[in-house]
Parts: structure tokens; C-alpha cells; sequence
């Protein structure tokens, strides 16, 4: 089985594998690329909501999230857009789709990814047999269970980074090239260091699923009104 680990970054996708004898890492630039990354591998944890909702604000999958991370970390989940606002040319316009549904207004970060989760959401539906290998995945989870548990250090500060990279690094020695040499092939405008170790985390539990299975929050799975699941995964 092929696995990969995808978060999105300002270039594009930041994409990591860590399957032996295969280890690499890619920026995927374009939706064609992102498509072949999904037809290539087998398994891929992604960063990026995917079953979406028709009308509440909030996905219970979210809700339980961020009650697992714990209220210093809860910040880190945010509610995608609904679907009917996921065609919006607007953020104005988004703002008021989601008002008239459920009387609140789309947060400006879920905004500034929404043509990410529609790339991926179109994808999903469209393109056949890709939405069986895709699975939302959460990285400050992955790195609260890599923890034991607990993560110490928040990934806007530098000791935090550092202290992602090291977990990563006892299970994938590899991880210190490869995070010394995106941030050299890269720039800081294309690729962030939040994205690498995000992307790393993504990839060595999408490998680790392989033998240990998949979990979900939460654990009767729901799915959207276009058959896609509204979860978290991770093992």
C-alpha cells in the first residue's frame, strides 16, 4: 500500500511520504497534481474538511475534536463553510448563505481555505475511485497521540516546530532531511515550517494505518448530502 500525507500550504499541497524505499516529499501546485497524488497512493490523510454540512454551522466531528484537543488547543479546529455557501464568489456573500441557514457568519479563516476544501470536495465527487483512498485527518491531534497524549508547545513558536519535528523524527529519522531541505528548496511564502511538520505527521499515520487500522471521530460515522464522510480519522 501506498500512503501519503497532504496539507495545504500557500504554493499549493504540501505532500510527504514516508513508505520505505519511497520516501519523498512534493509541492503540488495545481489541481491536476493534486488529482495524480490521489490516483497514485492508496491512503492519503489529508488536512482539509471534507464531508461538509447542508445547514449547521458546526460538524459534530469538529465539536468532538475540539473537546478531545482540550480548550488550548480547540482554536486549531474551525467550522468549514456549509455546502450551499461553498460556491460563493464572495466572502460577503458566503458570510450571508450561512446567516440565512443557521444565523451565523462563515469565520474568515474557514473563507481563506474554502477554494482548497472545494478543489478536494470536487475531486471527491467527481473523479472515480478517489474518495475511498482520501481521508480527513487532523495533525494537532496525530501530534497530541504521537505525545502520549499531550503536546507541550504550540506550533507558532519556534520551540513548538522543534518540538513536532523531534517526535517525528524518532519514528522517521528522515524527517530532519527533509525538513532542512523544503526549507531550503522553498520559500517562506510558498512552504511554512507549520506545514512541513503538518504534513510529516499526516504521512507517518497514514503508513501506521496500514498495520494499526483507522479510528474516527466521532465513532459512528455520518455522511454529507454527497455521500462523503463527515469525520476524523486517525489511528
Amino acid at each position: 500500500m501506498k500512503t501519503a500525507g497532504i496539507d495545504g500550504c500557500k504554493a499549493g499541497w504540501m505532500l510527504i511520504t514516508f513508505d520505505e524505499g519511497n520516501e519523498r516529499y512534493q509541492v503540488l501546485r495545481t489541481r491536476d497534481e493534486l488529482l495524480a497524488a490521489f490516483k497514485e497512493f492508496d491512503r492519503i490523510f489529508i488536512d482539509m474538511p471534507i464531508g461538509l454540512e447542508d445547514e449547521e454551522y458546526t460538524r459534530e466531528c469538529d465539536a468532538l475534536l475540539r473537546k478531545k484537543l482540550g480548550a488550548e488547543y480547540a482554536p486549531s479546529v474551525f467550522s468549514p463553510p456549509i455546502r450551499p455557501a461553498l460556491e460563493a464568489p464572495t466572502y460577503a456573500e458566503a458570510n450571508m448563505t450561512s446567516f440565512e441557514f443557521n444565523g451565523k457568519k462563515l469565520s474568515l479563516q474557514s473563507w481563506n481555505i474554502t477554494p482548497k476544501i472545494k478543489m478536494v470536495d470536487e475531486l471527491l465527487r467527481l473523479e472515480e475511485g478517489v474518495k475511498e483512498k482520501v481521508f480527513e485527518s487532523h495533525p494537532e491531534l496525530l501530534f497530541q497521540t504521537l505525545n502520549g497524549g499531550m503536546i507541550f508547545q504550540k506550533k507558532n513558536l519556534k520551540k513548538g516546530i522543534r518540538h513536532r519535528l523531534e517526535l517525528i523524527k524518532d519514528e522517521e529519522p528522515v524527517a530532519d532531511d527533509f525538513f532542512r531541505d523544503i526549507k531550503e528548496e522553498f520559500r517562506r511564502n510558498e512552504v511554512q515550517e507549520d506545514d512541513i511538520v503538518d504534513a510529516m505527521v499526516l504521512a507517518y499515520y497514514a503508513k501506521k494505518s496500514e498495520v494499526e487500522g483507522i479510528k474516527t471521530i466521532p465513532e459512528e460515522v455520518e455522511y454529507d448530502s454527497e455521500g462523503l464522510p463527515k469525520a476524523i480519522h486517525f489511528v
